[in-house]
């Protein structure tokens, strides 16, 4: 279902984005918007993502597995980490 919600801006420029738009983007207090500028004067919203560090990572499966990785499975799950498609936030 697609609604219209009219914002005012400040004086200052800013927005507000009420509880029910900033519930409906997953935004928690704190948390910071990522906003992407689109033609046609549009711009996108949406959550930022916790890329998290390769610090987090480290050791975080250490003697949970007799398995030794081998250098191409770090390397391929070092890609994939990089590229978001794997999360290693505890």
């Amino acid at each position: 279902m697609l609604t219209t919600t009219s914002l005012t801006v400040t004086s200052k420029g800013q927005l507000t984005l009420r509880k029910d738009l900033l519930a409906h983007l997953g935004i928690q207090p704190g948390q910071r918007l990522d906003v992407e500028v689109l033609p046609g004067g549009r711009l996108q919203l949406h959550a930022e993502q916790d890329t998290g560090s390769i610090q987090e990572c480290l050791g975080l499966l250490a003697g949970r597995s007799c398995h030794r990785a081998t250098l191409e499975e770090i390397s391929e799950t070092a890609a994939a980490g990089w590229a978001g498609e794997i999360c290693c936030s505890s």
